[in-house]
């Protein structure tokens, strides 16, 4: 199936009105937040092209945000910080940044769909975790996109204070480039340091 034509999304999956799609972006970087949004679309909604937001590029990506935003019937975004993730883990963080996207909705919804297998229960809403849910649900694809531009643009604004991580062109992920700058210039207070930062030195052959 090409990029530019993705399959069709499931508009519904717990046939409530006021269904939230939540899905996060970092959860594997070495730098800066991870964050989550929170998305309920309208009945209808129709938006070309949307799908998980890493099949798409960026440029794609930017074109669908303003849309999801001007037509959701509530979106919000929110983070944990890399200081969260050292102290509950990346797990733990995510969950709490997606809860707080949902804190923060102007709606309430009744029911909670979630991209992957683990979540925790917010309130009494109802919730279902939908592995791949982000290429198949179009709430859960439309959180991911506006969580992946949102967690973007955070990372090139600290690029432009931590130039020699290459953060505008990584955005924290584990890029040889970005090791290679950790090796350099050490860790800078946005770095996870509760992951592993550098890989291990592969040992001799004759070990």
């Amino acid at each position: 199936m090409s990029k530019l034509n993705p399959p069709r999304l499931i508009a519904n999956f717990s046939g409530k009105i006021l269904e939230c799609g939540c899905d996060e972006a970092g959860r594997g970087c070495l730098a800066g937040p991870v964050v989550a949004a929170a998305v309920i679309l309208p009945e209808g909604f129709n938006c070309p092209g949307l799908t998980d937001s890493k099949q798409l590029s960026e440029n794609m990506r930017n074109k669908l945000r303003p849309i999801i935003e001007k037509e959701a019937l509530a979106w919000n975004v929110a983070l944990a910080d890399a200081n969260e993730i050292d102290e509950i883990n990346i797990l733990n963080a995510s969950i709490l940044a997606m809860h707080r996207a949902i804190d923060n909705l102007e709606l309430r919804p009744e029911y909670i769909i979630v991209d992957g297998n683990r979540f925790r229960k917010y309130g009494e809403i109802p919730h279902h975790t939908i592995v791949k849910g982000d290429s198949r649900y179009l709430s859960i694809a439309a959180a991911s996109v506006l969580a992946k531009t949102y967690r973007d643009e955070i990372m090139c604004k600290l690029h432009e204070e931590f130039a020699g991580y290459g953060w505008k062109k990584n955005k924290g992920y584990p890029t040889v480039a970005h090791r290679k700058a950790i090796t350099k210039y050490g860790p800078s207070p946005f770095h996870r340091m509760s992951f592993r930062l550098l890989k291990e030195p592969e040992l001799p052959l004759d070990f």
